[in-house]
C-alpha cells in the first residue's frame, strides 16, 4: 500500500504558512511514519545568529500545536528564489507532497501568488491550504474531471492514498456549459478507470450545468460539504494541448477549502 513518506511545507512564519503547518501536522497525525520538512527560503543567506533564532522560533511554533506527530518536523533555512528552491528541494529530498498555505484573493482573478505559481510549475502533488479553512482530516473529497481523458493515470495514486488514509469518499464532478449529453459521452470513457483506480472510495459522478465553471465548482463544494477539492492541471499536458492553467489559478485564489493539484 502506498503511503506519504515525506511532506514539504514552504514556511516563512506568516499566518498562511503557520496555518499550512498546523494543517499538515493534523493531516499526518500522531501515529503515522511521515516526515515533515518546513523549508524557509530567504532572499539572502542567514547569519549563524539568525539561523539559531529561526530554529528556536520554529520550535516555539511546534510547541503551540495541540497535535504532535510521531516524527518531529524538521526545519531548514536556505536562500534563493522561492519557487525554484522549493522545486529543487522537492526533487532532492524525494518529497511526495507539498502543502503550501495561501491567503488567496477573492477580489481579483488576476493575482499571482507564490502558491498559485507553485501549483502550476510543480511536477508533484501540491495541496494549497487557504488561511482560515477548517483544520480537519479530509472525509469528503471532490475530484474535478473535464471532457478530456486523464493522460497520466498514476497521478490518481496520491488521491487514492489520501482516500485510503482517511477512509474518505471521493465524489467526481463535471461542470458543463451546454449539452450534458456531450459531456457524459466523453467522460463515460473514464468511468471504469476511476472505479479501478479509486476502488470503493469512488462514490458518484455528478454533472452540473453552469455557465461559470468556477462558480459551479464552488456551489458544489458548499452543497456537498466537501473538505478537499482535487484537480488535474493540464498545463503540463503532453498528448493534448496544454492549458494556461487559468482555472487552477482561480481555484487556488478563491477556494475556501484546500485544493489538491494532482501532477
Amino acid at each position: 500500500m502506498s503511503t506519504i513518506q515525506k511532506i514539504l511545507i514552504p514556511f516563512d512564519f506568516s499566518e498562511a504558512s503557520l496555518n499550512a503547518l498546523e494543517y499538515a501536522i493534523n493531516f499526518v497525525g500522531p501515529n503515522r511514519e511521515t516526515d515533515i520538512l518546513a523549508l524557509y527560503v530567504g532572499v539572502l543567506p542567514s547569519s549563524e545568529k539568525e539561523e539559531k533564532e529561526l530554529d528556536e522560533n520554529f520550535k516555539k511554533v511546534l510547541g503551540s500545536f495541540s497535535v504532535k506527530t510521531k516524527n518531529t518536523p524538521v526545519f531548514s533555512s536556505v536562500s534563493g528564489n522561492v519557487i525554484e528552491t522549493i522545486l529543487v528541494t522537492q526533487v532532492n529530498q524525494k518529497v511526495d507532497l507539498i502543502i503550501m498555505g495561501t491567503m488567496g484573493d477573492k477580489t481579483t482573478d488576476e493575482a499571482i501568488t507564490h502558491t498559485s505559481k507553485l501549483v502550476l510549475e510543480a511536477n508533484c502533488p501540491v495541496l494549497s491550504v487557504p488561511y482560515g479553512c477548517e483544520i480537519a482530516q479530509p472525509k469528503q473529497i471532490a475530484l474535478l474531471v473535464g471532457k478530456e481523458e486523464i493522460e497520466d493515470k498514476e497521478v490518481l495514486q496520491m488521491l487514492l492514498t489520501i482516500a485510503r488514509t482517511f477512509d474518505a469518499k471521493v465524489h467526481v464532478l463535471t461542470i458543463y456549459k451546454e449539452s450534458v449529453y456531450a459531456e457524459e459521452a466523453m467522460v463515460d470513457r473514464t468511468e471504469h478507470l476511476l472505479e479501478y483506480y479509486l476502488e470503493h472510495f469512488y462514490m458518484e459522478h455528478s454533472f452540473n450545468k453552469n455557465e461559470d465553471i468556477e462558480q459551479g465548482i464552488l456551489n458544489y463544494i458548499n452543497a456537498k460539504n466537501i473538505d478537499v477539492l482535487a484537480i488535474l492541471p493540464r498545463n503540463h499536458s503532453v498528448a493534448g494541448t496544454p492549458s494556461e492553467g487559468r482555472l487552477t489559478k482561480l481555484l487556488t485564489l478563491h477556494s475556501e477549502i484546500p485544493v489538491l493539484a494532482l501532477d
